[in-house]
């Protein structure tokens, strides 16, 4: 009886070992995966300013590269990382509208891979089209969306985001404009929340990107 009963001690304490060894093992996996949070000066030193609070926009009404109204209601609900360019831009464009889809490839299998949505609004209405932006934005990746309107109303809406644009003088038909080629983020209420400076660093806009949700998320919203 005796050698029975510390059989069965032994099995229960190798049994309690086991389950503390797993918990500590499935505890160390999972902050492994989780988002590391930085600090406003940290993600200021990845390139990623973020306002200590977020600066709601006036009413904006625009429309999408399928012809629906792009509004502040339509981006309610998700991450939006907002770049304005044009598609005769002849390299800082497409250069950023392919890191952009390279930077939604790096957040495949996170936490944030189905977090955000990618917006190109045009600074050069006059020639891009509705169309036009059907043919360029989605070459980049199916899901991003091209954004038009009024001249106006575009230049307001970049105005808010602290994003300047002007036609360069000269070149006849083929003028170029000119840019910021910073990358507005903007929250789920749809305010604008901070940019990501250029040049980007994909592997920092993850992890920045990454703790700006995850806070985000912590505070409750």
């Amino acid at each position: 009886m005796t050698s029975a009963t510390q059989m069965k001690g032994i099995k229960r304490t190798v049994l309690a070992v086991l389950v503390f060894i797993v918990v500590v093992v499935l505890s160390f996996i999972s902050r492994i995966f989780q988002p590391t949070i930085l600090s406003v000066a940290e993600m200021q030193a990845n390139g990623t300013m973020v306002f200590s609070a977020p600066r709601q926009l006036t009413d904006f009404e625009l429309v999408d590269h399928h012809g629906n109204a792009f509004t502040r209601e339509t981006i309610q609900g998700r991450w939006t990382l907002v770049f304005f360019g044009f598609t005769f831009c002849p390299d800082v464009c497409p250069t950023t509208m392919a890191e952009l889809n390279q930077f939604m490839d790096l957040v495949q299998g996170t936490e944030v891979e189905n977090a955000f949505d990618v917006v190109m609004v045009t600074v050069d209405p006059a020639r891009d089209t509705q169309q036009q932006l059907a043919t360029y934005v989605p070459f980049f990746n199916p899901s991003f969306l091209g954004v038009t309107g009024a001249f106006l109303d575009i230049h307001r809406f970049a105005t808010e985001l602290n994003t300047p644009f002007r036609r360069v003088p000269g070149g006849g038909e083929n003028y170029q404009m000119d840019h910021s080629a910073n990358v507005v983020i903007m929250n789920p209420k749809g305010d604008y929340h901070g940019f990501v400076k250029a040049p980007l660093d994909l592997t920092k806009m993850k992890l920045t990107l990454r703790s700006i949700v995850a806070q985000w998320e912590k505070q409750g919203y």
